[in-house]
Order: structure tokens, then sequence, then C-alpha cells
């Protein structure tokens, strides 16, 4: 059962989620870790873009009826090895060699806000749709990890908002709180993600740089979580790694 489905256009690789509501089980992560690894394995200027068929919804989060099902063969996968595969696929989106932009068409709620906020840049629908954080509604904590992922990738006010109080971010609010970088009418959401992915695809051509770089932001021993400040780094540029390219 194809739960994504993976085109190019031009530079451009538009990763769809074809599964109604696309909600989150382990069958979903394994087909889009596979998507990247064709990304990956590509060469040249390239960029991705993420997005939905549905009409309705981005992603609908957690696959609930799955994760709550006894079926032992159920298509969703195996429920044991979920949390720790969606994380490392939340985290290799973060860290993607190429440029990537998230097409949010409709709502995106937990899992589905979280797999757009890992993207470099996002569209939102203008006039309907919501992303939201609805984990604490649901009498779940959000994990340290995922918090982090928050905190990154929001603006503190919205942090707060999103998490504490499952804030639901629609369209106009989320472009002026900096959870999305653009919005579009609804029949252009895709279409706009291509174009600003297609403008950013020539950095993908250096996608060793780009993605070291994604890691000294995203990953083990950040430089923006380091124990020391901008100024005391730059005074002793020789205690760390400069990098590709130089």
């Amino acid at each position: 059962m194809d739960l994504v489905q993976l085109d190019r256009e031009g530079d451009v690789f538009v990763l769809t989620l074809t599964a109604g509501e696309n909600r989150w089980n382990t069958t979903l992560v394994r087909q889009i870790m596979r998507a990247l690894d064709e990304v990956e394995a590509s060469s040249g200027p390239a960029a991705l873009v993420t997005a939905s068929n549905d009409a309705k919804f981005f992603s609908n989060g957690l696959d609930l009826g799955w994760l709550a099902s006894r079926e032992p063969d159920h298509p969703g996968g195996d429920r044991k090895v979920f949390a720790e595969e969606a994380m490392a696929c939340f985290a290799r989106v973060i860290t993607l060699g190429v440029p990537t932009v998230c097409a949010v068409n409709g709502h995106a709620f937990g899992a589905g806000f979280m797999i757009a906020l890992c993207h470099d840049v996002r569209v939102m629908r203008r006039d309907r749709g919501f992303l939201c954080a609805n984990e604490i509604e649901l009498g779940m904590a959000i994990p340290e990890p995922e918090l982090a992922l928050f905190r990154h990738k929001l603006p503190m006010p919205a942090f707060h908002q999103s998490v504490m109080l499952a804030k639901r971010w629609a369209g106009l609010e989320a472009l002026d709180a900096g959870v999305v970088q653009h919005l579009a009418d609804a029949d252009s959401v895709r279409a706009t993600a291509v174009e600003l992915a297609a403008g950013l695809a020539r950095l993908g051509a250096n996608r060793t740089a780009l993605g070291w770089m994604k890691e000294h932001v995203y990953g083990d021993n950040a430089a923006i979580n380091g124990p020391h400040g901008a100024a005391s780094m730059l005074r002793n540029m020789k205690d760390y790694p400069m990098g590709p390219g130089h």
C-alpha cells in the first residue's frame, strides 16, 4: 500500500502524502525514509517539497486507531519501533542536505505539525486549516526531544502558546507569529511551495556544506546550544570545526 508518492519537477523533488488524513504509523515513516533515500542519492541542484493530496488535511497526527489496535498484522506496521523510527525520520528531514519546503494545504496536528516544522520553509493555506500541537488535549506530555524541535523552530511566544496552550494557528496568525513564512490560496499552496523550492535548489548542489551546517545547528553539540557565547567562540575560532569548503 503506497502512502506516499515521490515525483521530480526540474530540480524539485515533490513528496506527496497520499493516505487521506495522513496519520502517522510505522508504514508511513518507512515509506518517507525510502523516498528520502532517493532524494539523497541524487546529485546537483535539488530541493524537497512535502505536500498532501487531501483537500482538508496535511496530516492529522498519530494513527491512534492503529496504536490502539491489537491486530498483529495491521497495515500500520510494527508499533514497538514507531517512536524511535519516527523521531529518526523527523531528524533526517531537519538535517537533509537540500533545502526543504512544506506545503501545508490543510490541518496539521501533532506529528503533522512536527514534520512541517522540520522543513526549512513552510507555506500555509491562507483561508482554512490549523497548525496545532494538541498532545496536551489528549492527556499526553510532549517529550523533551520534541520540545526542543518546537523551541528551535518557533519564536518564544509562539513556542509557549503552541506547546503549553495547544493553540490552533490559522494562516494569517501563523504568518504574523513566524510559525510559517508564506501564505497561499487553496489551489496554489503546492505550486507556491514548488516555486520557492526551485529558487532554493541551487543551494542543494552544496549538499555536504548545507548538511554540515544543519547538523551543527540542530545536531550533536550544536553551536547555538554551546556553553560559550558568540564573542567567546569568535575569539577562539581555532577551537571549533570549520566545516566543508575551508
